[in-house]
């Protein structure tokens, strides 16, 4: 039987192609959201797709793009489950993801490149 530091091991030497087919959707997405927004402010823990998957971390992650200015809707899932794309507003206007990571780098003045954060 696997234990969760063997299984956490595994994903995390995962590449980002292996992962998403794993688990995409809201799973990956938020699992992301969490990474970004972590080294954006310090706003989230950052979690990988196991805690994502296994955790209930979709309300803390919904207010921490709030304090940024966007309304998120997180459909994380389950491991089994990989849920459904998550949805971002700005305004009350839909955008997507990349424009919400955007928009929080312009509101906190901190920019970073994908290899910033995502590791």
């Amino acid at each position: 039987m696997a234990t969760r530091d063997k299984i956490n091991a595994e994903l995390e030497t995962m590449s980002d192609a292996e992962l998403d087919r794993v688990a995409g959707g809201g799973i990956m997405e938020t699992t992301r959201d969490s990474q970004l927004l972590n080294r954006l402010n310090g706003s989230t823990e950052r979690y990988n797709i196991w805690q994502i998957s296994v955790g209930n971390h979709d309300g803390e992650i919904v207010k921490a793009w709030a304090n940024l200015g966007v309304q998120a809707v997180v459909h994380s899932g389950t491991f089994l489950s990989d849920g459904s794309d998550n949805r971002y507003f700005i305004d009350g206007k839909e955008v997507t993801q990349d424009q919400a990571r955007q928009h929080a780098m312009n509101v906190t003045g901190h920019y970073m490149t994908w290899d910033d954060w995502s590791r």
